[in-house]
Parts: C-alpha cells; sequence; structure tokens
C-alpha cells in the first residue's frame, strides 16, 4: 500500500509500505495491504511505519525515529484515510 504523511508544513513521507500502526482516538490499530476504506481521527502518539527499504527526505529525517525496520512518527493529532489501497494521513 502507498502511505502520504502531510504536515502543515510539508509532505514528510510518500513511499510503499506494508504495514502502519496509529493512535486513534479509540486506540491503537494497524492496516495492512488491502484493508477497507476508513477515515479515523488520530490522537498523541506515535505513528509506526513498517516496510522494506524505507526512505525519508533528508529535510525530515530528524522527524522520524528508528524501530528496527519500521520507522517512528510521533504526532500531536491529525486524520488518517485509507482508500483504494492509498493511506494519506494529515499529521500535526
Amino acid at each position: 500500500m502507498f502511505l502520504e504523511i502531510v504536515s502543515p508544513e510539508a509532505i514528510l513521507f510518500s513511499s510503499e509500505i506494508d504495514a502502519l500502526s496509529a493512535p486513534g482516538l479509540h486506540g491503537e490499530f494497524q492496516m495492512l495491504n488491502n484493508h477497507a476504506s476508513i477515515v479515523a481521527v488520530l490522537k498523541q502518539g506515535t505513528v509506526k511505519i513498517q516496510g522494506t527499504a524505507l526512505e525519508v527526505d533528508k529535510a525530515f529525517e530528524q522527524k522520524f525515529a528508528k524501530d528496527g525496520d519500521a520507522l517512528l512518527l510521533d504526532i500531536t493529532s491529525g486524520t488518517l484515510e485509507m482508500k483504494d489501497n492509498k493511506v494519506i494521513i494529515l499529521a500535526d
């Protein structure tokens, strides 16, 4: 699936991924390839991105942490939409 993370400043991440964990308003949830369409409100927490050969633009590297093969991004709030195997996160 394809993930795009957009902040007020710029597009922080844009790449194919294998899995995503996000801090939903009613608890953390995970999304895999071909997940059903969904719109969710995100709360403060960590977005975990899993995949092979994940690359982050050098300008935004400091916003991400590594956990093995996963990338971690701390957010304060946001909105997530999954449709047609594409995830878009609007994050603060």
